[in-house]
């Protein structure tokens, strides 16, 4: 018997565990099962409580006898509670969806939303926008019709639980054209999720009156969309912490506890800790691979060199590399490794001195990583084996290069001579405090 879990067909690696325990010490368990074994784990009710994940939620719903209003009109459970062999069921994702946009200072109130998917959570989202002040909501996908559990048929549609807003499905195909004018893009399909981290539902560039973007994806920590949007300062959020929100909320319902703000920050803040990778960048031979193995013996975390990956990836060393092929295809190379490496989480990162010189390589770094810029002076840089090292005076490397990695870190890391224990310091202490800030 599993007191406390999660239910659902392909679960893989879940942060759900790690939060539940993390919010209340709860032990609790992954369970995975086909479809056809659903029916008899809802008959036999061996649990306390669970929560549901796709593609389960619409059974919940018709499964238990008590549904909440809420999780009625949406017409998805995840969260049950188990009272004397009777299922009570709860949505927890719409207060958790909510509270994730809030915090990302994203307002519904007045907005064309797109809402980009149409599945469970999409009926979540568009509820929870209606009922916050949404003007009109359209919900794209490649057959611009409802979704099969939806009630609502005719051509003049309305979503929301508390309040009523218009509702519209349209394809992708036709969003240039009619829905330029979109001030809330959601995605809530499983484009630019992990292990493709390097794709995107729509271009961003298409909607010039954009005030947010919510994608409720958490992993990676930063999807291309939310990446996308925020260098154009438009307000972005991944999904994380909407996932630990939505725990915190079906904890309540099953322990009878209540979870604040700052529980959910606090847990929020551990498992983006856990997942994320420190990221280190600087010139060659200011130290990177120094500071990453001290980190690594301290943190016990794998270490993942990009120019080692490079050299494993072309069965070569670097300086034949660039004797053979000469540096753009070297930065060809760099660039894939640096999208291997990129989609690891709990990692520490060594680049090489290049590496951040090339845009595309940035989303790579930030998508799960905090970046440190290790800054050395000049003199004290090793340039052995180092082919532009040795090739071009490293003054005018610098001057260049500095700019970039300022721009690009979150926290610059003066490096000298005998300092490392106060490095490593001043890293793990960052990290852990300012991390998802």
């Amino acid at each position: 018997m599993h007191r406390y879990g999660l239910l659902g067909e392909k679960l893989g690696h879940s942060f759900s565990p790690t939060i539940h325990q993390q919010l209340w010490g709860c032990d609790y368990a992954l369970i995975p099962l086909p479809r056809d074994q659903v029916d008899e784990f809802f008959q036999q009710r061996t649990f306390s409580g669970i929560n549901v994940t796709i593609p389960y939620k619409q059974i919940a719903c018709n499964t238990c006898e008590h549904v909440d209003p809420k999780a009625q009109t949406i017409g998805a459970v995840n969260t049950v509670v188990n009272q004397d062999g009777i299922l009570y069921g709860y949505n927890t994702d719409y207060d958790g969806f909510l509270y994730c946009a809030r915090r990302a200072g994203i307002d519904f109130a007045d907005k064309k939303v797109l809402i980009l998917g149409n599945g469970g959570t999409s009926l979540t989202a568009r509820n929870a926008v209606a009922d916050n002040g949404a003007r009109e909501i359209v919900v794209i996908s490649r057959s611009a019709a409802p979704s099969d559990n939806s009630e609502l048929s005719s051509a003049d549609l309305t979503v929301g639980i508390t309040r009523k807003c218009p509702l519209r499905f349209d394809t992708y195909d036709r969003l240039a054209a009619h829905h330029c004018d979109a001030e809330i893009i959601i995605n809530t399909t499983p484009v630019g999720m992990y292990p493709n981290n390097y794709a995107t539902p729509v271009d961003l560039t298409l909607f010039p009156h954009l005030s947010g973007v919510v994608d409720v994806i958490y992993n990676p920590g930063t999807t291309l969309l939310v990446h996308t949007a925020r260098r154009m300062n438009i307000p972005a959020t991944c999904g994380l912490p909407m996932l630990v929100a939505q725990a915190a909320y079906a904890a309540e319902y099953f322990s009878g506890r209540t979870f604040s703000d700052e529980d959910i920050e606090r847990v929020y803040k551990k498992v983006l800790a856990e997942t994320s990778n420190i990221v280190l960048i600087g010139m060659p031979g200011c130290g990177k691979t120094t500071v990453g193995k001290a980190l690594s013996e301290t943190l016990h975390r794998e270490v993942v060199d990009v120019d080692a990956l490079i050299v494993e990836n072309e069965g070569r060393s670097i300086p034949d590399i660039f004797a053979a092929d000469g540096e753009e295809y070297f930065r060809r190379c760099e660039t894939e490794a640096a999208k291997i490496a990129g989609v690891k989480t709990g990692v520490i990162i060594s680049c090489g001195g290049g590496l951040p010189t090339r845009g595309a390589n940035h989303f790579p770094m930030l998508q799960n990583g905090r970046i440190y810029y290790l800054d050395r002076n000049l003199e004290q840089l090793a340039t052995d084996g180092r082919p532009l090292s040795q090739q071009n005076k490293l003054t005018d490397m610098y001057t260049k290069r500095h700019p970039i990695y300022q721009s690009l870190c979150h926290r610059q890391i003066s490096v000298a001579e005998g300092n490392l224990p106060q490095m490593v310091n001043e890293i793990m202490e960052d990290f852990y405090e300012n991390i998802g800030d």
